[in-house]
């Protein structure tokens, strides 16, 4: 079983930057392909992005494409979610996931198996 602790939420102001971190534990964090989803309040989970386990590949949902980037630091077993550019619509719940499989440009939330507890973003205007 992997534990998944998320950290760097907050409030920011449009336009603004915050950078997610996601601490794994309790499995080789190096065999781990890692995701980031999101869920805003009466919306259904949505996929933000996704980094493979050496880092060379990622994949973005359209709507954050170019404004948030993913990295990783296997020796801090670790996953970074960058956010520029917010948008007020970028306010959610985002939870850090491992995913099932590799190869696909976009991840529902059955692809994960494990899931954190999720840190809140909220972007005001």
């Amino acid at each position: 079983q992997v534990q998944l602790v998320e950290s760097g939420g907050g409030s920011v102001q449009v336009g603004g930057s915050l950078r997610l971190s996601c601490a794994a534990s309790g499995r080789t964090f190096t065999t781990l392909n890692m995701a980031w989803f999101r869920e805003a309040p009466g919306k259904e989970r949505e996929f933000v992005g996704a980094i493979s386990w050496t880092g060379s590949s990622t994949a973005y949902g359209d709507s954050v494409k170019g404004r948030f980037t993913l990295s990783r630091d296997n020796a801090k077993s670790t996953v970074y979610l960058q956010m520029n550019s917010l948008r007020p619509e970028d306010t959610a719940v985002y939870y850090c996931a491992t995913l099932r499989w590799w190869g696909a440009r976009s991840y529902p939330p059955a692809s994960a198996s494990n899931w954190g507890q999720g840190t809140q973003v909220t972007v005001s205007s």
